[in-house]
């Protein structure tokens, strides 16, 4: 079956970096697009960043771009999320998603669950 699961995750001081990774197993997600979401609380899950199964075709968030960079590793089945300048309204739990459609779609059938992304003053 397969299974994306999310690490990384952390309190961090705003200003702060970290990094997520997401592993994925039970099938080859090098054909697929990868991607990464988060959720505040109290608000809806949004599109933080997504990369085609290349690599050449990257997609940001207006909140995130410039201090965000997403990448993979097809030959590791695994993507990442490299988090700088954090900021408190970047705390979130962050998931990792995959799907076999164009990374401007926004669309995934795999969900990881989530890993928690606290940024504190």
């Amino acid at each position: 079956q397969a299974q994306l699961v999310e690490s990384g995750g952390g309190v961090v001081q705003a200003g702060g970096s970290l990094r997520l990774s997401c592993a994925a197993s039970g099938r080859t997600f090098s054909s697929y697009t990868m991607g990464w979401f988060r959720q505040a609380p109290g608000k809806e899950r949004e599109f933080v960043s997504g990369i085609s199964w290349s690599g050449d075709v990257i997609y940001y968030a207006d909140s995130v771009k410039g201090r965000f960079t997403i990448s993979r590793d097809n030959a590791k089945n695994t993507v990442y999320l490299q988090m700088n300048s954090l900021k408190l309204e970047d705390t979130a739990v962050y998931y990792c998603a995959a799907g076999p459609r164009l990374v401007a779609t926004r669309e995934y059938d795999y969900w990881g669950q989530g890993t928690q992304v606290t940024v504190s003053s």
